[in-house]
């Protein structure tokens, strides 16, 4: 990694991130509904009660809310992503993280003492101090990893990828092609509307657009540059330090423990927490709205999770399917590409299944789990049609993710053309004995068809008033129409599937990605609870369809930005600059 000369500057910023949970330690008075510590608590209006009602100090919580945004939503994921690509500014963007969380860190701390305590017990508090652990481990690993030369050295992913190239990759997709001498569409075509020219193709030198296809591909590739650079790392490093204490104990007390077993744990665990970071971070803004909002106490605690957890789930899913289309995931064959064998990509990874069985696993999953969770909200209580409603719900999930699996799985296959196989030996010589062109590319239709019938029933869901019907509406008709944008990308698969180990991009999976992240935010919102919120200030529906809609588009401009990031760093990382 470079960026060494960081290093001090990330371990103030470390320090200052432990400023905000020092305050809290010990300090849990001010937490506590002390007459000395707190104003007393005012008479709450009728409603939930939660801090939107006060006004008072109401703008340290907008700077608090703002700067966390900033934080976790602008600064992270860019932080991320430079250190997935090995980038030299992952240190600065980490620092600039760990400053502005513990700013509104501070910031939140200063509204608790000057307000009352509205919300005991929530989850927000307990989650947010867990996660602001979590982040500053990850920033205190990356350090730690400096300092043990990790940059010199491949991660634990890297150990096990095979190095490819883009000369490689061109020349065992020559020799895939070759196998399809009657197919009309050459590897020339990626399916991206754009065509690249045959000989561009067979150049034992490939073009740079091409190229920087293949180290996107690829991630992170490690670079005989950094071997070159390692010096000149440690010359930045000790000319902006000055050989400060802070560098010398670092750099004598981290060499003792960050080797072997420990050092192969700590990037195991820098790497766990980095893919799952993001996902931490949207679960403290999703906590932090419910207590801002004053919903979901007592009992009604299980509504609001059921919908926060499930509309959670597809707004997740939106966004691995906005990542298919931008290329991610597409060694694993995930990228509406041609699945990479084992000698270009490695063993593990070629041996990783469809991006469909994975679907049908996780919609098998939810179908197993959630038979037995949906009358958990009336525990003890008689049965309704409304709860047999649900469980069939699950029952189909249940049953559509088995059959979607076993669609996915060749084994099957095999068995379901045992009939007409069995007189091949007498004919092997024809040529219409070939496996079909779509038989190297998954199509399975079982999970877009589970998510539109899934949709289709709540929209047609009874509910308590008008507002909650047409909310549910919403959603149910953006789960259908992915369903039917993934059905146009599976029809134009179909006729022409994909031929190049680079990602296809069919531009119906935008509209795919759109629906489900905005499906499953307004999901979310579905809640008892905040429907009531809605109409106890006079908003309709529309209001959310509105507001949910410029969210998403925003949010999936934005991602496509950052992944955009990467790309740059890792250019700029493989070119030595």
């Amino acid at each position: 990694m470079k960026g060494r000369g960081g290093v001090a500057i990330a371990t103030a910023a470390l320090l200052l991130e432990l400023v905000p949970l020092a305050a809290a330690h010990g300090g849990d008075k001010a937490m506590d509904m002390n007459a000395h510590d707190m104003p007393k608590a005012q008479s709450q209006p009728a409603g939930f009660g939660g801090y939107w009602s006060l006004s008072e100090h109401a703008s340290l919580m907008y700077w608090h809310i703002g700067l966390e945004m900033l934080a976790w939503v602008v600064v992270l994921p860019i932080a991320v992503m430079f250190s997935i690509a090995r980038s030299r500014f992952t240190l600065p963007s980490q620092l600039v993280f760990l400053a502005t969380n513990a700013l509104a860190l501070v910031l939140g701390l200063v509204y608790n003492h000057k307000t009352p305590e509205m919300y005991t017990g929530n989850a927000h508090s307990k989650a947010g101090w867990a996660i602001t652990w979590i982040a500053s481990a990850w920033v205190f690993l990356a350090l730690v990893q400096v300092y043990a030369g990790m940059h010199d050295k491949e991660t634990v992913e890297d150990q096990y990828k095979h190095s490819m190239t883009a000369a490689n990759m061109l020349r065992y997709q020559r020799v895939q092609d070759e196998e399809l001498s009657n197919s009309s569409r050459r590897s020339g075509d990626s399916g991206q509307g754009t065509e690249r020219n045959s000989a561009s193709l067979y150049d034992p030198s490939p073009s740079p657009s091409v190229e920087s296809e293949v180290q996107q591909f690829i991630g992170q590739t490690h670079n005989d540059a950094h071997d070159d650079d390692s010096g000149e790392d440690d010359n930045e490093k000790h000319g902006l330090l000055h050989d400060t204490p802070i560098d010398r104990f670092l750099a004598r007390n981290v060499a003792r423990f960050a080797v072997g077993r420990t050092l192969q744990a700590i990037r195991f665990f820098h790497i766990l927490i980095e893919r799952t970071i993001l996902i931490q971070g949207f679960v403290a803004i999703v906590s932090g709205a419910v207590v801002y909002g004053g919903i979901g106490r007592g009992g009604a605690v299980f509504n609001v999770l059921a919908h926060t957890v499930k509309g959670g789930i597809f707004f997740v899913y939106g966004f691995l399917t906005l990542g298919r289309w931008m290329g991610a995931f597409a060694d694993f064959g995930w990228a509406w590409n041609v699945k990479p064998p084992k000698e270009v990509v490695g063993r593990w990874r070629a041996a990783l299944p469809s991006a469909e069985f994975t679907e049908s696993f996780v919609i098998f999953l939810y179908g197993c789990t959630n038979v037995f969770l949906e009358h958990l909200a009336a525990w003890g209580d008689a049965w309704t049609a409304q709860d047999l409603e649900h469980v069939s719900i699950s029952v189909m999930f249940f049953g559509g993710g088995l059959l979607g699996m076993c669609i996915e799985s060749s084994k099957m296959r095999d068995l379901l053309n045992s009939g007409v196989a069995a007189s091949q030996a007498a004919s092997i010589e024809y040529e219409a004995w070939q496996q079909p062109r779509q038989y190297r590319f998954s199509m399975n239709p079982m999970p877009a068809l589970i998510i539109m019938l899934l949709g289709k029933m709540m929209s047609s869901h009874h509910q308590d008033s008008m507002v909650s019907t047409m909310i549910h509406t919403q959603w149910g008709s953006m789960f259908m129409g992915f369903a039917l944008a993934r059905a146009l990308t599976y029809i134009t698969l179909y006729i022409s599937p994909p031929t190049s180990f680079l990602p296809s991009r069919p531009p119906t999976e935008i509209v795919t990605a759109f629906c489900l992240i905005s499906g499953g935010v307004t999901f979310m919102v579905s809640n008892k609870d905040t429907v009531a919120a809605l109409e106890s200030y006079n908003l309709d529906a529309m209001f959310i369809f509105t507001v949910v809609m410029g969210l998403t588009a925003l949010l999936m401009a934005w991602t496509t930005v950052v992944i955009a990031i990467k790309g740059w760093a890792l250019r700029k990382e493989s070119s030595g600059q």
